[in-house]
């Protein structure tokens, strides 16, 4: 295997920045650590990403694939081994350098790195555990790092990479085992998932000896997460919010990611989709995990086998409650936490600040808006001292046509078909690009003396 030195550092990264932008797994937050006095960057709590595209995708990483090379043939991907694309692989010193200066630049906050598989999975994991290694010992950066693990990689590599990043993430790829044989016969449930357990494995020993040593290397400090791509295969919404679930409850993921597929490839085993990719339906899973996460709901309380896709129309939540109009109105006085989570309208931390407020006063509607309660959508719910905001009748029809013409229901960039994925090269959104193009050609000759 050899790395290709004969390409200029800025063909690679318009190469390898825009291979990666189909990988949607680079949310940064869940870690906190100081940077130091001998070090360069940090990494905080609520994460290092500030900006973030329509659909939750964050632009202030460095979001690159170490190579698009790839030996696999994956059906849906736009780098396997029958493609023909361009192809490109940087060196880990050339990442650390583009790293750095970025950083010192400004442009970017921290790195997402994942890779095609170059040779084999243990030769692409050792050069990327090789980049991290460089990064953080040599480089001594200590900013956000996000990588994902190679399935089928050694467990080894895997460890020693889970030492030195903030989050690392393994693509389930596709909702269902029978669906991975089809469509990427060269991987296998088994191989994604060992790893997974593996560091969900590491993530929970850690926990224990911190809480009896107070001391330890942090594995992982941000913790794990997966990807799957959504509408490429049958799969309905009910069986992929099942799969969601089960990876919450079983590896206790950070986040699980849906990618909306887009056909790339014009495979005959894929879908055509001439409305263009699922996003309205990325968008009602990504809500619906929201509810899993944050509001206590079961995937069997959103979907069942016999309902079981999601309303185009209308927000999980809100679908929800106008199919148990038994539950409200709610006393927003009176319920308890767990009601007010239920109800459209009153976030998480909404409901936090309803129980908090209401023990100096009881509270009326314009304290509701005050708090931050979307009232547009939580009057048909609740109540304040036994009396609802207007005059209104608790009736689904009626309630639906109302809520129907709430325009965020849907959003806008889809529906003004303004939708397109970010790219670090955008010259219409990147109003540094020709500062960009200049500075990055120097950066060539940085290699070799960082």
């Amino acid at each position: 295997m050899k790395l290709q030195m004969d390409m200029e550092l800025i063909e690679k990264l318009t190469i390898l920045s825009d291979a990666a932008k189909y990988d949607v797994a680079c949310t940064s937050s869940g870690t906190e650590r100081k940077g130091g006095k001998k070090g360069m960057g940090n990494a905080i709590a609520p994460g290092v990403c500030h900006s973030f595209s329509a659909d939750g995708r964050c632009v202030s990483l460095l979001k690159i694939l170490f190579t698009n090379e790839c030996i696999f043939n994956c059906a849906y991907c736009l780098n396997n081994c029958d493609s023909d694309v361009r192809r490109a692989a940087f060196t880990p010193e050339e990442i650390c350098t583009i790293t750095m200066e970025f950083y010192r630049r400004n442009y970017i906050e921290g790195l997402f790195l994942s890779s095609g598989i170059m040779g084999s999975p243990n030769i692409t994991m050792d050069l990327i555990y090789q980049t991290v290694y460089r990064l953080r010992k040599i480089c001594h950066f200590h900013g956000y790092i996000h990588v994902k693990a190679i399935p089928g990689a050694d467990l080894g590599l895997v460890e020693r990479t889970g030492f030195l990043v903030d989050r690392m993430s393994i693509n389930l790829e596709l909702p269902t085992a029978d669906s991975l044989q089809r469509l990427a016969p060269c991987k296998s449930r088994h191989t994604i998932l060992k790893p997974m357990r593996q560091i969900q494995n590491g993530i929970s020993s850690q926990k224990q000896e911190l809480a009896v040593y107070r001391e330890s290397s942090p594995f992982v400090p941000a913790g794990q997460s997966t990807q799957m791509i959504i509408g490429a295969t049958p799969e309905n919404d009910y069986q992929i919010m099942r799969v969601a679930e089960g990876l919450y409850q079983k590896f206790q993921l950070k986040r699980v990611f849906y990618s909306a597929f887009v056909n790339v490839n014009g495979n005959a085993m894929l879908p055509a989709l001439p409305g263009g990719p699922p996003l309205l339906r990325e968008h009602r899973l990504y809500q619906a995990d929201w509810l899993l996460r944050y509001y206590h709901f079961q995937a069997s309380e959103l979907l069942s086998e016999e309902r079981p896709d999601f309303n185009i129309f209308l927000d999980p939540k809100c679908d929800w409650a106008l199919r148990h109009l038994e539950f409200f109105p709610v006393e927003v006085n009176a319920a308890s936490y767990q009601s007010l989570l239920r109800v459209p309208g009153i976030g998480y931390k909404s409901a936090e600040r309803i129980v908090k407020a209401r023990r100096r006063n009881r509270l009326g509607f314009e304290d509701l808006k005050k708090i931050g309660v979307v009232l547009k959508r939580a009057l048909y719910f609740i109540t304040c001292s036994g009396k609802m905001m207007y005059r209104t009748k608790l009736e689904e029809n009626y309630i639906c046509e109302n809520l129907m013409r709430d325009k965020s229901q849907i959003p806008r960039d889809i529906r003004e078909g303004g939708y397109r994925q970010l790219s670090f090269f955008d010259k219409e959104l990147c109003a540094d690009y020709q500062l960009l193009e200049q500075e990055i050609v120097p950066l060539q000759q940085q290699i070799v003396s960082i």
